[in-house]
């Protein structure tokens, strides 16, 4: 019998680098949020600058490398005639009740009877905000029949009980070829549970998409960790990085799991990414710091690492951009 993979234990799965996943206590968290007050929420109505996408031709678009972002960590990337959508988050909130958790200050910047016929989910793990049961659900109803969704070890049983069947859950470091994509599952620094008794018993990570058009990877949520490092020493350098910028504060709190801007420029450097897109921020109120701080804090730690923002782009709210040309090879 092969030996058990390190990340894997007996009751779900570990990080890659324990010695960096020291987490800090979520009660002391909300003693100092009782004791110091909750940052005030953006007004009621209140909105980022945001863009349409221009739903009719993205459906009729088979031929543009495109990638469209929808919100928080959610993007459309149109490759090779193929649409994908990552993480797939298209309700109210982020949470499993109707009236409360999460609620997004950014509406959709789409529908799921708008977009074009999604031919592959990528899922990054099982938080609220992550996974959201509504849209994957409302995504297998799509003319033409439901997408082939790529999903962490121990969550395709999730997906099954809800007749979502179509359904490919890899380990860290698998392949899967899909429709002339290659996807390859790969390890980031997080955690999962969607209860109280689920702590880790899926695995988590990020994907890496390889056509001969484009590389690209999709970080899901993580705190920075050597494993950046490890997947440019396995998979080599990348076209387009979407790595979070926000849910980071308190830093005591939330190092260890998500990544502030300057990690997410470390990443950037560790992946050798040409180009890098920012996400998950500006759509759920997660955690303390305000609304519209991370591209502010972005900007400032690209300039302290002689970078632009055509190296790493902050898109509006449902802004579609044109991939032609950022391959490495161009």
């Amino acid at each position: 019998m092969s030996e058990r993979p390190f990340h894997h234990t007996d009751t779900g799965f570990r990080n890659n680098y324990p010695d960096g996943w020291k987490r800090g206590s979520f009660w002391a968290w909300q003693r100092d949020r009782w004791r110091d007050g909750v940052p005030k929420p953006p007004p009621s109505g209140w909105k980022f600058p945001h863009e349409v996408p221009n739903s009719a031709w993205l459906r009729a678009n088979r031929d543009v490398p495109t990638l469209t972002w929808l919100g928080h960590s959610t993007f459309l990337l149109q490759i090779g005639g193929l649409n994908v959508i990552t993480d797939p988050h298209l309700s109210p909130r982020a949470s499993p009740f109707k009236m409360l958790g999460p609620k997004r200050w950014m509406p959709p910047a789409i529908e799921v009877e708008a977009l074009p016929h999604i031919d592959i989910a990528l899922i990054s793990h099982n938080h609220y905000d992550h996974l959201d049961e509504a849209t994957v659900t409302r995504l297998a109803r799509q003319a033409g029949g439901p997408p082939r969704y790529m999903v962490p070890l121990k969550l395709a049983e999730w997906f099954k009980r809800r007749g979502l069947n179509s359904v490919t859950e890899l380990d860290w470091w698998q392949i899967f070829s899909h429709g002339g994509v290659t996807l390859t599952f790969t390890p980031v620094q997080h955690w999962s549970a969607r209860g109280t008794w689920d702590r880790d018993r899926s695995l988590w990570g990020g994907w890496r998409l390889d056509h001969p058009d484009l590389s690209f990877f999709f970080a899901g949520d993580t705190g920075y960790s050597p494993d950046f490092k490890d997947i440019h020493a396995r998979l080599g350098p990348v076209d387009l990085a979407a790595l979070p910028i926000g849910a980071y504060a308190p830093r005591w709190f939330m190092q260890v799991m998500h990544t502030d801007p300057d990690d997410a420029v470390q990443i950037h450097q560790d992946l050798h990414a040409r180009h890098s897109v920012a996400m998950h921020w500006g759509t759920f109120v997660l955690t303390d710091e305000p609304l519209d701080e991370p591209p502010q804090r972005l900007r400032r730690a690209l300039a302290a690492a002689d970078l632009s923002d055509e190296d790493f782009w902050v898109m509006k709210h449902g802004e579609m951009r044109r991939l032609a040309g950022i391959r490495m090879s161009d």
